[in-house]
């Protein structure tokens, strides 16, 4: 079966603070995203992200490795997706992560659950 490279990369659009808290993984090294999909998936498979933050014109390419899987039909309802730890192999993941935590500032104090905790 030929494998599809395609699959590999992600795109993700965050329009707001509330929905980047609920997708933003703090607790992995680099950080890492919550990403809703109905794709499969394997844990330790290899992704790329295009993330477009907020109002940010420019998208964030970030690498990262998949280390969360919520499937479809999930208990409680959660939205089927992966979580993927950002690799900071050029560095790119300090930037993506910078950016994160200043818009979420505020809130990542916060008791709220997350997409993953």
């Amino acid at each position: 079966m030929a494998s599809n490279p395609r699959k590999g990369i992600l795109s993700l659009k965050i329009t707001d603070q509330n929905m980047l808290y609920h997708s933003y993984m703090p607790y992995v090294k680099n950080g890492g995203l919550f990403i809703p999909t109905t794709k499969s998936y394997q844990l330790g498979e290899e992704v790329f992200i295009l993330l477009s933050l907020m109002d940010e014109a420019e998208k964030l390419p970030v690498a990262g490795t998949i280390v969360w899987i919520t499937p479809r039909g999930a208990q409680g309802n959660q939205a089927a997706g992966i979580g993927v730890h950002f690799s900071d192999i050029d560095g790119s993941a300090a930037v993506v992560r910078g950016k994160i935590e200043n818009y979420l500032v505020d809130k990542l104090k916060s008791d709220k659950a997350t997409y993953t905790m």
